[in-house]
């Protein structure tokens, strides 16, 4: 898939890093494929010249803050239902408790603090709007929150591209090396997520 994403067009890679990021609460796809994914993808495309920075930048946040919007006014009025009727093998009785407590806790910074982690990423909006939390609270919380969340895995990205470039000119590494080190930090991100996953399935 990562080979796949390198090689999309710039438009389609820009696509991706909005998509991602708006689909991962408003249709819970973030429980299944992490946003950060095309967003660190549109950071090395960045860094490669094929697409400015700062558009990456723009892209994740606009999808994060609009799909988080649309996870919160759908947890609002249909919070329940939802949570009734989706599978469990992707909403966790474990995870949406979770994702309650730290919304009746932390409230706004429970927002901000939920994107960093996927699951909550995917959950805590839905479950804002089912707790009750003002709208304009949420939408503060998830702006800022989205913002310094796209911003900083984009320029991760751009990062790891400047490491590879830095490799190459000193050991003469080809193209593979910076897909391998793209692959490898993904793949460490979605091996600690399964492994959460199968530990609450443990103790559940």
């Amino acid at each position: 898939m990562l080979a796949v994403l390198v090689a999309l067009p710039p438009a389609l890679v820009l696509t991706l890093v909005f998509l991602l990021p708006a689909l991962e609460a408003s249709t819970l796809l973030g429980l299944v494929v992490p946003a950060e994914t095309a967003v660190l993808v549109g950071g090395v495309v960045a860094h490669s010249g094929r697409l400015p920075l700062w558009a990456v930048a723009v892209a994740a946040v606009a999808g994060a803050a609009l799909g988080d919007q649309a996870g919160y006014l759908l947890g609002r009025r249909y919070g329940r239902r939802l949570l009734s009727r989706a599978p469990r093998r992707l909403v966790r009785p474990r995870e949406v408790r979770r994702a309650l407590e730290l919304v009746r806790r932390r409230g706004a910074v429970a927002v901000v603090l939920g994107r960093w982690v996927a699951a909550l990423r995917a959950l805590v909006p839905g479950i804002a709007g089912l707790s009750g939390m003002p709208q304009g609270v949420f939408t503060l919380a998830n702006v800022s929150g989205g913002a310094l969340w796209a911003v900083t895995v984009a320029v991760l990205g751009y990062l790891v591209g400047a490491s590879y470039r830095l490799l190459e000119r000193r050991l003469g590494l080809g193209e593979e090396a910076l897909l391998a080190l793209v692959v490898v930090l993904v793949a460490a991100r979605l091996w600690r997520h399964r492994r959460a996953a199968g530990r609450e399935r443990g103790d559940a």
